[in-house]
C-alpha cells in the first residue's frame, strides 16, 4: 500500500514537502503563500489544479520546470506527475511553464550541507530539510546537481495524486456518487458501471473545486510509466533532426548579433576600430556594450564576418597572464596557512601517524576545462516600453529575469523568461552573460527582436571553466592495508564568484567545492585528513558536470590506489574493506563481479583499474580495461556499477551514467584550457578533443536499489571515469600518470 500523504493546501502551492527527510519545515516556518501561477489568465473552464497540471476540454498540459539540456529532465518530470494522475505522459503538452517562486528546488541546496551523503543522523537529515526555506526564501528555481529527480520525486507524485483525486471528486458530485467508489484509467474517471468521464470533460467542474490534498500515492508495484523501459518524449524529435533549440528560434523582424569581448575575462577595451567592420555586407551596426562590442547585421553568417573584422585592442585581464604562472599560484597556496579554507575530515591524528615520514608521498594537478557543449551559448531578447521578453536555453531563469528587470528598469513581472531546450550545457548555463548581453543590445534597440549568437570561438573563450587544481596527498600502510591518508586541495573558489555574477550576493565561508568527492567518501581509514585550500581568484571559474568531484576523485582515488599498491592489497579488495557504507560496499561488490575482478588475469600488455567515488549522493564504482598497443592505450571495456536508490526510467539511465563515463574519459585523456597572453589557447573542437567514436569502449551499466533515499544520476558517472582509466594504465604499464589530460605523458589508439 503507498504512503499516505496527507499536506495542507497551503504547503502544496509553494512546494514545502522537504526532500531531506520528509518533513515540510517550510509550510510551518515560512509564513508566505506562493501562489498558483497559472491561476493567472485562466479562461473559464479551464483548471489549474497545482502548479504543475492544467486541464481544459482541448488536454492536459504538465508543467515541467526542471530544464532539460539533454539529460531527459522534462521526459521524468512528465513521467512523475502522469504515473499518479493516471495518463500516458505522451498524450499530453509538456512545457517547462512560466519561471516563478513556486518552482523552488530545495534539493540543489540540500546537496551543500557538511555532512557526507552516507550520514543519516538526526542532525544531518534536520539540516537538510531546512535546505528547503532559504531555497524558497531566495526564489531558487535552478536546474544542476543531478537535483531534479531527487526534488520532483515525492513533490510531483504529489501533484498528480491531488490532481487525480481533484477530478475523482468533480466526477462523483456530477454522477451524485461517492469518490472513493470512482477509479481512474488513461486519463478518464471510470464510474461503477464502467462508463467513463474524460479529465477534459471535467475541467470546468474541478476549476470550481478547492483541490483535494488528502492523497494516496500509488506503490511502485502498481507503476504503469515509472520503472518501464520506453523512449524519452523527445526521442522522435532529437533523432529526426526537428527539436527545436534555443538556437532555432525566431521572431518578426528581428536582427541578428554577435559580440567579441576580451577573453581575459575581466579586461577591457583600450582601442576599437569598426571602419573594416561596417563595410562587411549586411552589417546595419556596431554597438559597443559592457567589455564587449556588439555586431548588429542581417544574419548570422554578417555579424560573425563583422566582428572578424574588428580591430581591437584589448586591456589587461585581472589575473596570471599564462597556466605556468597560474599553476604557480596553486602550488603556493597549497599547504599556506593565508591560504587554508577548511577541513572537514579529520579521523584519527594524521600528524602522530607520518610522524616519521610518509610512504607514499605524489603531487597531482588538473587543469581548467571548457564546458563546450555543440549548442553555443544564445539568446533572443525583444525589449519594448513595457516588457522584456527573453528566449534562452537556461538553468537559472529567475536570475535572468531579476537581471534583466535591472537593466531595462522594468518590473520583474514585466520580464517574461521563455525557457528553450538546450544543446548541452554541463553547467554552461547556469550563467548568463549571453543574456545581459543580448539585453544591453536590445536595449539600445528597443522594439526590435535582437537574436544574439556566440560564435564558436566566442563560447570557447569566454567560458567560465571548471577551475584547476593542484593536490598533494601522503600517506602509510600498516600490516597490508591503508592505514593513513592525508589529502590537500589548492584551486580558485568557485561558488563565491558564481554566486556574486548571478546575484550581487557573496557566498560566506569557505567553499565546500574544493574538497567535494574526497573529504565525503565512505572509507574508514584509521587516519584521515582532508583539507581544502583557497588559492587567489584568477580566471573565473564555475560549476562542470559533477562539480568538485570531477577532480577530487581523481586526487582521491588515485591516492588511494597508490596506497593499496604500496600496502601490496587487491585494489578491489582494500576498498571493500575500507568501505563502511553498506550501501556503497554493494556497489564496489558489484563491479567485481560484473567485470570477473577474480577471475583469470587478463593477460599480456592489458591492465584493469578500478575507481570509486561518492558524488551527490550516488556511490558509483567503475573498472577500465585497456591494452597497451603500438599505436598507445586502447580503451577495451567499462564496467559501471551505480545504487540510486529507485529505478524510474531504465533507459535514461543507461544513457546518463554512458554519457557521463565518456564525458570524464575524452576529457582524461585529451581536454585542457591553457593560458598565454591571458588567453585560453584553444578554441574550437580542434584544439579541444574529446573520445573519437572509434575509441569508445564497451560499457556495462548495473544501477542498485539500496539506498534509503532516491538520487539523480546525470553527473555520478563522471568523477571514477578518469582515476579509473589511470589505474588502469598503471596496471598495464607501470606508469603512474598524476596529471590530466593524460595524453601529456601516454598516447592513447
Amino acid at each position: 500500500m503507498g504512503k499516505l500523504k496527507t499536506i495542507t493546501r497551503r504547503a502544496f502551492l509553494i512546494g514545502s514537502a522537504a526532500v531531506g527527510g520528509g518533513v515540510a519545515f517550510g509550510a510551518y516556518l515560512v509564513r508566505r503563500d506562493i501562489p498558483n501561477p497559472l491561476l493567472e489568465n485562466l479562461q473559464e473552464g479551464e483548471a489549474a489544479i497545482t502548479p504543475y497540471i492544467k486541464i481544459t476540454e482541448n488536454g492536459i498540459t504538465l508543467i515541467t520546470p526542471r530544464a532539460d539540456m539533454g539529460q531527459g529532465a522534462y521526459s521524468i518530470q512528465a513521467d512523475l506527475i502522469a504515473e499518479e494522475l493516471d495518463i500516458d505522459p505522451a498524450t499530453a503538452t509538456i512545457t517547462p511553464g512560466t519561471p516563478g517562486p513556486a518552482y523552488y528546488n530545495a534539493a540543489v541546496l540540500a546537496e551543500g550541507v557538511p555532512f557526507p551523503a552516507y550520514d543519516h543522523s538526526t542532525m544531518a537529515e534536520t539540516v537538510r530539510s531546512f535546505m528547503s526555506i532559504p531555497a524558497k526564501l531566495f526564489e531558487i528555481q535552478i536546474t544542476g546537481g543531478s537535483s531534479t529527480v531527487p526534488d520532483s520525486y515525492d513533490k510531483l507524485r504529489l501533484a498528480g495524486a491531488v490532481a487525480r483525486e481533484t477530478l475523482k471528486e468533480a466526477a462523483a458530485r456530477r454522477a451524485g456518487l461517492k469518490r472513493h467508489d470512482l477509479t481512474t484509467e488513461n486519463g478518464e474517471v471510470v464510474l461503477p458501471d464502467g462508463s467513463r468521464i474524460p479529465y477534459t470533460d471535467l475541467a470546468g467542474d474541478a476549476a470550481d473545486l478547492d483541490p483535494i490534498t488528502e492523497v494516496e500515492l500509488r506503490p511502485a508495484s502498481t507503476w504503469k510509466t515509472l520503472g518501464a523501459e520506453r523512449p524519452r518524449l523527445d526521442m522522435v524529435a532529437k533523432c529526426t533532426g526537428t527539436e527545436t533549440y534555443g538556437i532555432d528560434l525566431h521572431q518578426e523582424g528581428m536582427v541578428y548579433a554577435t559580440v567579441r569581448a576580451n577573453p581575459g575575462i575581466g579586461g577591457g577595451i583600450t582601442r576599437l576600430d569598426a571602419t573594416q567592420a561596417r563595410k562587411v555586407p549586411g552589417v546595419r551596426d556596431i554597438i559597443p556594450i559592457h567589455s564587449a562590442v556588439a555586431v548588429v547585421a542581417e544574419n548570422t553568417w554578417s555579424a560573425f564576418q563583422g566582428a572578424n573584422a574588428l580591430d581591437i585592442k584589448w586591456g589587461p585581464a585581472p589575473f596570471p597572464e599564462s597556466s605556468e604562472r597560474m599553476f604557480e599560484a596553486l602550488e603556493a597556496a597549497l599547504g599556506s596557512k593565508d591560504s587554508f579554507d577548511h577541513r572537514q575530515r579529520d579521523d584519527g591524528d594524521v600528524e602522530a601517524a607520518l610522524e616519521d615520514g610518509a610512504e607514499v608521498e605524489v603531487t597531482y594537478r588538473v587543469p581548467y576545462l571548457a564546458h563546450a557543449p555543440m549548442e553555443p551559448m544564445n539568446a533572443l531578447v525583444h525589449v519594448s516600453e513595457t516588457d522584456c521578453d527573453i528566449w534562452v536555453g537556461t538553468q537559472i531563469p529567475l536570475f535572468i529575469r531579476n537581471r534583466a528587470a535591472e537593466m531595462t528598469g522594468l518590473p520583474a513581472d514585466r520580464v517574461h523568461v521563455h525557457v528553450a531546450k538546450m544543446g548541452g550545457s554541463f553547467g554552461h548555463r547556469l550563467e548568463m552573460t549571453q543574456v545581459e548581453q543580448a539585453v544591453e543590445i536590445a536595449i539600445s534597440l528597443k522594439g526590435t527582436p535582437v537574436k544574439l549568437v556566440w560564435s564558436r570561438e566566442e563560447d570557447m573563450t569566454h567560458d567560465y571553466p571548471r577551475p584547476a587544481a593542484v593536490a598533494r596527498g601522503r600517506g602509510r600502510t600498516e600490516q597490508g592495508h591503508v592505514h593513513s591518508l592525508d589529502l590537500s586541495v589548492a584551486q580558485s573558489a568557485m561558488t563565491p564568484g558564481w554566486l556574486n555574477r548571478l546575484s550581487g550576493m557573496t557566498a560566506p565561508g569557505p567553499d565546500a567545492t574544493i574538497t567535494t568527492g574526497s573529504w565525503d567518501q565512505p572509507y574508514a581509514i584509521p587516519n584521515y585528513r582532508v583539507t581544502g585550500y583557497r588559492a587567489p581568484d584568477m580566471v573565473p571559474v564555475s560549476s562542470w558536470r559533477s562539480v568538485g568531484a570531477s577532480t577530487n576523485g581523481f586526487f582521491h582515488d588515485c591516492l588511494l590506489d597508490e596506497l593499496i599498491h604500496a600496502a601490496g592489497a587487491d585494489p578491489l579488495a582494500e576498498r571493500i574493506r575500507l568501505c563502511m557504507n553498506d550501501t556503497s560496499r554493494k556497489v564496489l561488490e558489484t563491479v567485481g563481479e560484473m567485470c570477473g575482478w577474480d577471475g583469470p588475469d587478463l593477460g599480456y600488455n592489458k591492465g584493469r583499474g578500478v575507481a570509486f567515488c561518492m558524488s551527490f549522493g550516488v556511490p558509483c564504482a567503475q573498472v577500465v580495461d585497456v591494452t597497451l598497443t603500438d599505436a598507445g592505450i586502447k580503451l577495451d571495456r567499462v564496467f559501471v556499477a551505480v545504487d540510486v536508490g529507485e529505478v524510474l526510467d531504465p533507459l535514461n539511465l543507461e544513457a546518463q551514467v554512458t554519457g557521463g563515463v565518456l564525458f570524464g574519459l575524452g576529457h582524461a585523456m585529451n581536454c585542457e584550457l591553457t593560458y598565454s597572453g591571458h588567453a585560453p589557447e584553444q578554441s574550437n573542437f580542434d584544439s579541444y578533443t574529446g573520445l573519437r567514436l572509434y575509441q569508445v569502449p564497451e560499457i556495462q551499466v548495473t544501477a542498485l536499489t539500496h539506498g534509503s533515499r532516491i538520487r539523480g544520476v546525470g553527473e555520478p558517472g563522471v568523477p571514477p571515469a578518469a582515476p579509473a582509466l589511470a589505474n588502469a594504465i598503471f596496471a598495464a604499464t607501470g606508469q603512474r600518470i598524476r596529471e590530466l589530460p593524460l595524453n601529456r605523458h601516454i598516447d592513447f589508439a
